[in-house]
């Protein structure tokens, strides 16, 4: 859903790349420290319950993993290798949060809340993979009510307010977040099996006829004997 405000993100973060971009760092080097930043929030202070200075950090590095994108722009230095390494460290940043979460929960004494976050992480890692796997396809699956920039707002802003203090929310950012990641990846099947069941039917492989040898024709000559073999194959 907010994908359709990456063009005026991207207007935003085009100038703060430009003056980025002239430190020299790399748009690669930007993904690997946004993430080693993530992971240090989410599981050096999520375990030990201290849910609002790890939700400080992490917002901090998603927000300075975002100029990656902003500065390959700028400089042109845009690869399949970039997004590639940009969409699975995604994936180990979305682990770390919702296992920090998971590990903080269950120390807690929360089991049920626990099994909800592992729940969440795992549901999440399936709307990400349906995604992958439909385009690899050459499907389109850009759809779903919970991606993963819905997903991050929603459990860093709750875990924010639980470490302040405010009663229940987590429990009900996580209940709703596990409710919605699985609609996304129900709206994701649905998508790609219309796409699916739209392609005309494929048509069967003609069979190839056994290669003859020379001076050995099959089923005689003329055209009595070449029709024996079509007939061969039809039985």
């Amino acid at each position: 859903m907010l994908n359709k405000l990456r063009p005026a993100l991207g207007r935003v973060l085009t100038p703060i790349g430009q003056t980025v971009a002239r430190t020299g760092v790399s748009p690669n080097a930007i993904t690997v420290i946004g993430t080693v930043g993530v992971l240090a929030g989410a599981l050096g202070f999520f375990p030990r319950g201290e849910f609002f200075w790890g939700t400080m950090v992490i917002t901090a590095f998603v927000l300075f993993d975002m100029l990656d994108g902003a500065v390959a722009r700028v400089t042109g230095k845009i690869s399949r290798w970039g997004a590639f390494l940009d969409s699975t460290m995604d994936r180990v940043a979305d682990a770390a949060i919702f296992s920090g979460l998971m590990i903080g929960l269950y120390r807690d004494g929360q089991d049920v809340l626990a099994a909800v976050a592992l729940y969440c992480l795992v549901s999440g890692v399936v709307v990400s993979y349906a995604k992958a796997r439909a385009e690899g396809l050459g499907y389109t699956c850009d759809v779903g009510i919970a991606e993963r920039a819905e997903r991050l707002i929603v459990v860093l802003v709750a875990a924010g307010f639980d470490g302040l203090g405010v009663p229940f929310i987590l429990a009900a950012a996580l209940w709703a977040l596990a409710v919605l990641s699985t609609i996304t990846v129900g709206q994701r099947f649905a998508t790609v099996r219309a796409q699916a069941m739209a392609e005309p039917a494929a048509e069967a492989a003609p069979q190839v006829e056994p290669k003859t040898r020379p001076g050995k024709p099959q089923g005689g000559t003329g055209a009595a004997g070449r029709a024996k073999p079509r007939a061969e194959r039809r039985a």
